[in-house]
């Protein structure tokens, strides 16, 4: 069946664009039909781009979108319009126009045809028209005996309303499937297949076009190598196989593209999630399955690089991956998994000196981890983005320092082998590690008492109480950084309890 827009569903959207050839150095620039469905984002190269063959010259409807759209085979025509009269209303969209080819006309001895009718264009939508039908009149316009041309030109004339007087030629719809080898005209070959994806289209996906599922897909605006005129935009797919990478007028219509693609990207997440959610089960990644973010993130690198990565943040976990997971196993095995107990954000908007695009829109992490602090900078596409990520991954670290509540670490203090035990609302006790059950407090203060805490990066934990003791200072054998990270937690988690900014 032809796609077909639900009620309620997104809105379509259709137009030219400019698709780059990074083959042919960048610089190569293909017009296409681009085309944005629920779940789908479509560019086809226009037809009649290529060359015809001597005496199969094709014309395609004026106002008709300009581009082979990867289709589907039409509908199958009840038997009861087969040669029946209709007459069907079409409104012309902004862009695309009619949204059919046709074919035919009295020099090839044939009516006026249909032989496309590119999908969720403006016929596509009436679900009225059919591959085979036979325009006989437009606007009362008499094409029963008209050449080519003039079928061209009379639809060309038509305004935003086009009527259509049509009749289903079940005779001749045949041979627009099945063209024999002797037949005078150039009908459609079927549609093939998508050839497997590549990194970079190649001169026959080109060519036959190309489709992007918008699930999890990654879309950015901006675009390396740099875009004075703000006109670029990039489409790579959830499995980072296929990338397009496009160019619009003008910047209005890059943003009016990418605002839509992005609409209907969103509206696909909570099926992702749950997928994602169902396949958490059993796996021990986290501890938490419940899935409270995912996005795609670019993260700037020591080298003064870039890469995409896709973030998913459940309540207690930041897990990054290169793709969308589509198995237990690839979400078992992320590039990277932090606690969020032990990640702190340390900045986020403008960020001064960063080789980042759009600094404005980043974010920087802290991590603790047992090799010591790892940072990370990040950027991301809108403002609403950067407010979503740092208020959850904030609300996260909360969280998750209420759920812990508290942390127990060997140490060793004043040569004594101690327990260090740190808990979120009575602070700071130190244990005597004695054989059998007994323990012996050694100190114990609140966490209102603590003036200070660091760290020496290598074992060395050191908290100031101001008490007569002085700094004390705790051999923990490994990295103090998660430690230290779990403390500051626990203090901006209380903070954040008395309506403070912690």
């Amino acid at each position: 069946m032809r796609w077909k827009m639900a009620a309620g569903s997104r809105a379509l959207k259709s137009g030219l664009l400019e698709l780059s050839s990074p083959a042919a150095g960048g610089d190569t620039w293909q017009r296409v039909l681009a085309v944005l469905s629920e779940d789908c984002f479509t560019v086809s190269p226009e037809e009649g781009s290529a060359s015809p063959r001597v005496g199969e010259r094709e014309r395609e409807a004026p106002g008709a979108a300009s581009g082979v759209l990867n289709g589907e085979a039409s509908p199958l025509v009840p038997d009861s319009l087969a040669n029946i009269k209709r007459t069907v209303r079409i409104v012309k969209q902004d862009v695309g126009g009619l949204g059919i080819s046709i074919k035919g006309g009295k020099e090839n001895k044939m009516p006026i045809l249909i032989s496309k009718i590119f999908k969720g264009l403006a016929a596509d939508q009436t679900e009225a028209l059919y591959v085979g039908d036979a325009i006989l009149s437009v606007n009362n316009y008499d094409l029963r005996d008209a050449t080519h041309d003039e079928a061209v030109q009379a639809l060309k004339k038509t305004g935003k309303e086009v009527v259509l007087e049509v009749k289903y030629m079940k005779e001749v719809s045949a041979y627009f499937k099945n063209p024999s080898a002797s037949s005078p005209i150039s009908w459609d070959s079927p549609v093939t297949s998508h050839k497997t994806a590549s990194p970079v289209p190649s001169a026959g996906d080109r060519k036959e076009g190309k489709s992007i599922p918008l699930k999890m897909c990654y879309v950015s605006r901006k675009a390396v190598p740099s875009d004075p005129e703000n006109r670029y935009l990039e489409i790579v797919s959830s499995d980072g196989i296929l990338s397009l990478f496009l160019r619009a007028k003008d910047a209005a219509t890059a943003q009016s593209w990418y605002s839509a693609i992005q609409t209907n990207a969103a509206s696909l997440l909570p099926k992702v999630k749950e997928e994602l959610r169902v396949l958490l089960e059993g796996l021990t990644v986290s501890e938490s399955k419940e899935i409270r973010n995912i996005g795609w993130l670019t993260e700037q690198l020591f080298n003064d690089g870039r890469k995409n990565v896709l973030a998913l943040l459940t309540e207690k976990d930041l897990l990054f991956y290169n793709s969308l997971p589509r198995s237990s196993e690839a979400l078992n095995h992320p590039t990277h998994n932090y606690p969020l107990i032990a990640t702190r954000l340390v900045h986020s908007g403008p960020s001064k000196g960063s080789p980042l695009h759009n600094t404005d829109l980043s974010f920087a992490l802290r991590v603790g981890t047992r090799q010591g602090v790892e940072t990370h900078l990040f950027c991301v596409e809108t403002s609403h983005d950067l407010s979503t990520w740092t208020r959850l991954l904030v609300e996260g670290c909360h969280s998750a320092a209420e759920h812990m509540q508290e942390i127990s670490i060997a140490c060793t203090w004043n040569t004594k082998d101690c327990t260090l035990h740190v808990h979120i609302d009575k602070g700071f006790t130190i244990y005597s590690q004695e054989p059998g059950t007994n323990q012996t407090v050694l100190l114990y203060k609140p966490f209102e008492k603590l003036r200070m805490s660091s760290d020496d990066g290598s074992r060395l934990l050191y908290l100031d109480f101001g008490g007569p003791e002085g700094e004390i200072q705790l051999d923990l054998h490994i990295c103090p950084k998660p430690i230290v990270f779990i403390i500051h937690s626990f203090l901006s988690a209380k903070v954040t309890r008395l309506g403070l900014l912690a």
